[in-house]
C-alpha cells in the first residue's frame, strides 16, 4: 500500500492490545499507584470500580469485593497495588490486587467506616466476649518472634509464672501479607486436636500505617469467630485497633497481655504470707474463745450431772423407805402379830410375834 512506511511494525488491533499488555507484564508486572478515590461503586455485590486521580490525570481501577479488605470512599487518598492493563476496548485500567489508605487522616477515616459497620453487626458487643482462663497451662501466640513486643511478652510471662506451654506461630505483623498470615495462624490453632486455652496476638508500637494490618476486615472477623478465647495486645496504651475491639480481652501492650494472662507468683506468695499473718491472731482468739466455751460447757455438764445424781439418790432413799415400810418385820416391831393358816373353827393356825411363834386351834370365828 502507498501509505505503508518501510521498517515500521504493523499490528492488528488485537495484536496491538496483546503486545502492549505483554510489555506491561514485562516492564510493570505489579506496581503501586497513589491517588484520590473518585466515582467509587460496587456492582452486583461482587465487583468494585473506582477512578484514581490527582491534579494531572485519572485512571480507572477494577477489583473484586473480596479483595477490598478496608473500606474506602470518594475523596480518600489510597495506595493501590495493581497490574496495568489495556482492555479489548482500548481503555487503560488498573487491575487492583489490594488497597490501603494513604496518610493518617485517610487511615482514620477507613478505620471509622469499618468500625461503624462491624459495630452494627454486633461484632464488638460485650455480651459475646468470653473470660480468659484463670491459670492457663497451654497458650498459642501469634507474633513476629523478632519483634521487641514478643520478647517483652515472653520475658514477663516467665518472670510472673513460668512452666506454661507456649506454641508460637511466626507471622508478619505489618505489611500487605500480615493479615492473611495471622488469619492462617488463627485457623491453625483452632484446628489442633489439643486446643490452646487462649490465643494471644501481640505486636509492639508503631505508626498508624504500621498497625493498619490489625484493622483488616477479614482478620477482625476471624478473631471474633475463633472458638478459642482471644487476647490482643497491639501497640501502645493509646493505640486502638479493630482487632483489639473484636478480641475477648484487650491488652494495652504486649507486656500488659502477659500481666493479664497469669498472676505474679511473687505477689501471690507475699499475699499468702500476709493472709497467714493476719489469720494467726484470729485463729488464736478463736481457739481461746473455744477453750473458754469448752470449760463453761464442761462446768455446766458437771453441775447438771450432780443435780441428777442427787435427785436419783433422794428418789432411791424414798423407795428404800417405802420398801422398808412394806417389810413384815416392821409390823411385828410395832406390836402386831402375823397369823398363818385358815381361820375356820377346828383349824390349826400359827401366830408369829416379834419374839414368839404360837401354834393354836381355832375354836370360834365371828364375822365383822
Amino acid at each position: 500500500m502507498e501509505n505503508e512506511l518501510p521498517n515500521l511494525p504493523t499490528f492488528s488491533v488485537s495484536d496491538l492490545i496483546a503486545s502492549v499488555n505483554q510489555t506491561f507484564e514485562y516492564a510493570y508486572p505489579t506496581l503501586q499507584v497513589t491517588g484520590e478515590v473518585a466515582s467509587f461503586k460496587v456492582n452486583q455485590e461482587k465487583f468494585v470500580f473506582f477512578d484514581l486521580k490527582d491534579a494531572g490525570g485519572s485512571v480507572g481501577c477494577f477489583m473484586t469485593v473480596w479483595q477490598l479488605r478496608v473500606p474506602i470512599e470518594d475523596g480518600m487518598r489510597v495506595v493501590v497495588q495493581a497490574t496495568p492493563k489495556l482492555t479489548q476496548w482500548g481503555k487503560f485500567s488498573l487491575t487492583v490486587q489490594s488497597v490501603r489508605p494513604s496518610g493518617e487522616g485517610d487511615l482514620r477515616k477507613s478505620f471509622e467506616l469499618l468500625k461503624r459497620k462491624l459495630e452494627l453487626e454486633g461484632l464488638f458487643a460485650p455480651e459475646r466476649k468470653r473470660p480468659l482462663p484463670e491459670m492457663p497451662q497451654h497458650i498459642g501466640v501469634i507474633s513476629s518472634t523478632q519483634a521487641a513486643g514478643y520478647a517483652d511478652f515472653i520475658k514477663i510471662l516467665g518472670d510472673r509464672w513460668g512452666g506454661i506451654r507456649v506454641d508460637v506461630a511466626q507471622v508478619q505483623v505489618q505489611g500487605r501479607d500480615a493479615p492473611d498470615q495471622m488469619i492462617r495462624a488463627i485457623n491453625y490453632f483452632n484446628e489442633q486436636a489439643e486446643l490452646p486455652e487462649v490465643i494471644v496476638i501481640i505486636r509492639g508500637g508503631g505508626s498508624a500505617d504500621d498497625l493498619a494490618a490489625f484493622n483488616d476486615e477479614l482478620l477482625v472477623r476471624e478473631i471474633a469467630a475463633s472458638r478459642i478465647p482471644t487476647l490482643v495486645g497491639v501497640g501502645h496504651e493509646t493505640d486502638e485497633s479493630l482487632a483489639d475491639l473484636a478480641a475477648d480481652v484487650r491488652a494495652a501492650t504486649p507486656s500488659n497481655a502477659a500481666q493479664l494472662l497469669v498472676p505474679d507468683r511473687r505477689q501471690l506468695i507475699a499475699m499468702s504470707r500476709q493472709l497467714v499473718a493476719a489469720l494467726l491472731p484470729r485463729m488464736e482468739r478463736v481457739l481461746d474463745d473455744s477453750r473458754v466455751q469448752v470449760r463453761l460447757l464442761m462446768a455446766q455438764a458437771i453441775d447438771q450431772a450432780e443435780i441428777r445424781i442427787t435427785t436419783a439418790i433422794d428418789q432411791l432413799a424414798v423407795m428404800q423407805r417405802y420398801i422398808a415400810e412394806l417389810n413384815p418385820a416392821q409390823v411385828l416391831v410395832r406390836g402386831y402379830a402375823i397369823m398363818r393358816g385358815e381361820a375356820t373353827p377346828g383349824a390349826a393356825i400359827v401366830v408369829e410375834t416379834i419374839d414368839t411363834i404360837i401354834t393354836a386351834e381355832v375354836t370360834h370365828v365371828d364375822q365383822k
